[in-house]
């Protein structure tokens, strides 16, 4: 047969290069399987946190949810520094395996921006959730800023819920305060040119959430109703009395 006039070993040169091919995809397997570990974690980690978050939703106390949901945060710090240690053995190779940990960052930005406007009314710029996760050092490793951007979207896709129960547990003065942050926020994002497909998906999203909170805002508004849950009209008649 003519097969037989041809070796089945492959020639000298060609077995040294795929060797090396061979002991850097063994390697680069390794790495992975260590990185997947940590990202999981920080998955788990995450959703303890999103579970405590989402009680909002059903008017649970905030300031206990919140507090609940941070003692999370130095857990996350950990495992980003695992992650970094793990990098750090890998110079310049941070944006080759940055997507085995990307979704799970822009949900960790989307809790903890949420968590943060839950608390003060405005949104956690981009150093400040580095400094959350323990990512402002001067090494490789950061946030990335995209990941900083759809995670903000993810977050804003939590208001027009939020303010539809908040209305309906007679906080009439919500919808006013989520439509000013909302509308400041859309306008920001307008000034960026984004060419990442997957972030001006979810920027087109945060138009939706801006629209819904625009319709309970002005239903509220047509009826009259005060932040103290009294209709102008009520309050009219009282002063009259």
């Amino acid at each position: 047969m003519a097969s037989s006039d041809f070796s089945s070993l492959p020639a000298p040169s060609l077995e040294k290069q795929f060797g090396e091919f061979r002991t850097h995809l063994e390697q680069s397997g390794t790495l992975r399987d260590r990185i997947r570990t940590v990202v999981s974690e920080i998955e788990s980690t995450t959703r303890l946190m999103y579970a405590s978050v989402l009680l909002v939703h059903h008017s649970r106390p905030t300031p206990e949810l919140l507090e609940k949901a941070k003692t999370q945060i130095d857990v996350l710090k950990e495992k980003y520094k695992q992650l970094a240690d793990i990098l750090g053995g890998c110079p310049g190779q941070y944006y080759r395996y940055h997507g085995d940990w990307k979704s799970e960052t822009q949900t960790v930005v989307s809790v903890l921006t949420f968590m943060h406007w839950l608390e003060t009314g405005k949104l956690l710029e981009h150093k400040e959730a580095e400094e959350k996760l323990g990512l402002n050092g001067p090494e490789e490793f950061s946030l990335d800023v995209e990941d900083y951007l759809v995670g903000v979207c993810f977050m804003s896709n939590e208001l027009p819920r939020y303010v539809v129960n908040q209305v309906t547990a007679g906080d009439y003065d919500c919808p006013r305060k989520v439509l000013k942050f909302l509308t400041e926020l859309h306008a920001a994002f307008r000034m960026l040119n984004l060419r990442n497909d997957f972030l001006r998906k979810k920027f087109d999203g945060m138009k939706y959430d801006l629209r819904k909170v625009e319709e309970v805002y002005y239903d509220v508004k047509i009826r009259g109703l005060t932040p103290n849950g009294e209709s102008i009209a009520d309050k009219g008649t009282e002063r009259q009395s």
